[in-house]
Parts: C-alpha cells; sequence; structure tokens
C-alpha cells in the first residue's frame, strides 16, 4: 500500500484530534471541507468545536441536529402499522390479554432473542398478564419455529404464539402447527 509523502509540519496541519498517523500509518484527516458549517453548529448548540466538525462531517445540517443528537423512538422508528397485518396481530394479542388465554413468546437463542423475550415476560408481568417463554434447543431444534415445539406448546395451552428473533419466514411449521 502507498502512502502519500507529506511533510511533518503538513502532517500536523491535517492531523485530527492530534493523531498523525493511525495504526496502520493512514493519516487521520477532516472530511469537511468547509469550516462554517461546523462553527455554525458548534454555536447553536453551544458543543465543543471537534462535536461540531463531526456533525458537519457527517451532514447534520442545522435544523436536524437537535434531532441527531437527542433522538427519540418515535421519531427514528417506522409507524409499526405499516407492516402487514400488524394491526390484526396487536389487536389479537390484546384479546388474547383481555380474556386471560396463554401467551407464549417463541424466542432465538442468541442475545438478541433471549432480550427481546425477557422483555416481553417483564411488560406482561408488569400489566398482570401471564406470558411463557420459550426459547428452542439449537442442538436438538435448530434454529426458529418447528412444528413439534408449536404442538406441544398448543397441547400445555398456549393459544397464541409471539415469535421474536426468529419465524418471519418460519411458512411451513406454523401451517403444521395450525
Amino acid at each position: 500500500m502507498s502512502r502519500m509523502a507529506i511533510s511533518p509540519a503538513q502532517q500536523d496541519n491535517a492531523a485530527v484530534l492530534g493523531v498523525v498517523n493511525s495504526l496502520t500509518g493512514r493519516i487521520w484527516q477532516q472530511r469537511l471541507a468547509d469550516d462554517r458549517a461546523a462553527v455554525a453548529l458548534s454555536q447553536r448548540l453551544s458543543v465543543p468545536d471537534i462535536v461540531g466538525r463531526v456533525l458537519a462531517g457527517r451532514g447534520v445540517g442545522l435544523e436536524e441536529c437537535e434531532e441527531f443528537l437527542n433522538p427519540t423512538l418515535k421519531s427514528v422508528l417506522p409507524d409499526p402499522s405499516c407492516l402487514r397485518d400488524m394491526d390484526n396481530a396487536a389487536n389479537r394479542l390484546a384479546d388474547a390479554i383481555i380474556t386471560g388465554e396463554q401467551v407464549t413468546v417463541f424466542g432465538d437463542y442468541d442475545v438478541d432473542g433471549a432480550t427481546s423475550s425477557a422483555l416481553l415476560q417483564r411488560y406482561f408481568r408488569a400489566i398482570g398478564a401471564s406470558l411463557t417463554v420459550y426459547i428452542p434447543d439449537r442442538q436438538k431444534e435448530g434454529y426458529g419455529p418447528n412444528a413439534p415445539a408449536l404442538l406441544s406448546l398448543r397441547e400445555q395451552g398456549t393459544t397464541v404464539v409471539m415469535t421474536v428473533d426468529c419465524g418471519i419466514a418460519a411458512f411451513e411449521p406454523l401451517h403444521n402447527a395450525a
């Protein structure tokens, strides 16, 4: 890999945060061509110059800087109702909770699935509803919903199954267990 030959004085001027060369020998350079945007952001937000430079380098303008630095779920996540049949699923789940049906969350065995399952269980407890969590055995059952597990859950009284971090394409096991 060839490196640009520049003088030590040029390196000092080009260095960002005082880092002349990275571990691999590359020079850290600013993306920003126009310092005015960085200064404006820095002044508007009352933040250090480097924060204004990073924001400007990422293309964050004056109008969106407040939302960029203080994001909310409402502003960054899409409306869940845009997902196909989401309103039907939400209504079915609400009916199951109200009528005291047995709801089971079918999670994945990885961190995302286990965390999602735990959060749902905690939420259900907080609202006074019952929720069973089922995490399949990775070695014996593999990934995602499987018909034997779903049939077993039904035999144990589960009437509604929510999948988290799995099941989006498990049409066959879901159909077979219906």
